[in-house]
């Protein structure tokens, strides 16, 4: 039997995990006990970089590496002030342990007031709990805030019994729920396979729609025009051409390169202005400088406009547009945010862009529907119901929606 204890020293203990929670099936020769302790820590710098991202890295694979569950992402949100208490995200991250203190799990975790930077939409739900006399805030949120990009959530080391390390975790994401007296413990954007495990565990199962491109062995951007409809191809080279006429000079740039880009106005007037702080960039590139690529559009010398991406291990992911508020040039968001990206991801030899939310006018520029997932699991057993029947109904018509994108797609027949 597994013992499930509260006895980090450096993690303050949660009151969720005072009293011991059994686990069968935990031990190194099904016959020794093994003892995991769980706890919450309000700050992620209060877990080494080291032992998160070995449990990112292994929830993933190297290969897969998706930066955005990195510690460096995750607490550069922390140390700029961008996903704190005042802002409305309260660090409530679960860690597990071995019995030798090693950390063999991690979830990030927040407790949110409201439903902002999460692009899974529960504000009617809100509004109907509030009718329904209750108090839907605060709330639960496994995710990364604002950012709306599939990965594991449940991120576990790859041993032996990792299964019932994810299990456990599971338990304890519920079992806090129920002990903070909330409304609702809400995972976005997780795998499909903890999609599967998460709805056998009761949470109420969602679907929504985004938009990706995949690179079908492509040599260049010619070659990827060449799958798409004549109409849909020529569409694109006359989007492209209009850049170009405005003598517009596109840059990619990377590493310390960016870093000088970051204090532009463009980033403080769109990117920043909402929920990011001006030292967010600052602190990301200084830690992540290898893995970002900013697109930078230059008039005259002068920076316009440009588009922020990160480069995992086999995607690159769009994340940030921004642009001079003076200034319009037709196409050039597409231009930034999409082509480009395609060329980037062909010459980085990655297997797929992804472009942020949101956006059917993506798939005539050969970005497809895809299916993304989420979880909600509602204490209030009528008020669970209610939601579960407005789910199975969206559910229908999401799928509905994702055939007729399908069909209308804009690749030759036989191409997907």
């Amino acid at each position: 039997m597994a013992t499930c204890c509260c006895c980090s020293a450096r993690h303050r203990p949660s009151p969720f995990l005072g009293s011991p929670l059994r686990h069968p099936g935990v031990s190194v020769d099904d016959k020794t006990p093994r003892e995991i302790s769980l706890s919450v820590v309000s700050s992620i710098s209060d877990i080494s970089s080291n032992d998160w991202d070995a449990c990112a890295t292994d929830a993933t694979s190297p290969e897969k590496f998706n930066p955005f569950i990195s510690h460096a992402f995750l607490s550069s949100l922390e140390e700029s002030r961008s996903a704190i208490k005042e802002t409305g995200w309260l660090p409530q991250h679960i860690v597990a342990q071995d019995e030798y203190k090693n950390i063999i799990g991690v979830v990030p975790l927040y407790l949110k007031s409201h439903s902002y930077g999460e692009y899974v939409f529960d504000h009617s739900w809100a509004d109907a709990y509030y009718r329904y006399g209750s108090q839907y805030y605060p709330k639960l949120q496994s995710c990364v805030p604002f950012t709306p990009v599939t990965s594991h959530r449940i991120l576990v080391r790859n041993t032996w019994y990792r299964d019932q390390v994810f299990d456990m975790l599971v338990m304890a994401l519920k079992d806090l729920t129920t002990q903070l007296q909330i409304s609702s413990l809400h995972i976005t954007f997780p795998s499909e396979n903890e999609w599967h495990k998460l709805k056998q565990s009761g949470f109420l199962p969602r679907i929504g729609i985004q938009y990706h491109w995949k690179n079908r062995n492509y040599k260049n951007f010619d070659d990827f025009l060449m799958d798409m409809k004549q109409s849909k191809r020529k569409n694109i080279r006359q989007e492209r051409k209009k850049v170009l006429a405005h003598n517009l000079k596109m840059k990619r740039l990377f590493g310390d390169e960016i870093k000088t880009y970051f204090d532009k106005s463009f980033i403080m007037y769109r990117w920043g202005s909402a929920y990011l702080t001006r030292d967010f960039f600052h602190i990301l590139g200084s830690k992540m400088g290898d893995r970002i690529l900013l697109i930078a559009a230059e008039d005259e010398g002068e920076l316009v406009a440009g588009a922020l991406n990160l480069i995992g291990g086999d995607t690159l992911f769009g994340r940030l547009w921004g642009c001079l508020p003076h200034v319009y040039f037709p196409n050039l968001h597409f231009e930034a945010c999409y082509y480009q990206a395609i060329e980037a991801a062909i010459d980085l030899n990655l297997t797929k862009v992804e472009a942020g939310a949101q956006g059917e006018h993506k798939i005539q520029r050969g970005y497809l529907p895809v299916t993304t997932f989420s979880c909600h699991y509602i204490l209030d057993d009528d008020f669970r119901k209610v939601i579960d029947n407005f789910l199975v109904y969206e559910t229908e018509q999401v799928k509905h929606v994702m055939q007729l994108l399908h069909e209308s797609g804009p690749f030759k027949e036989g191409i997907i």
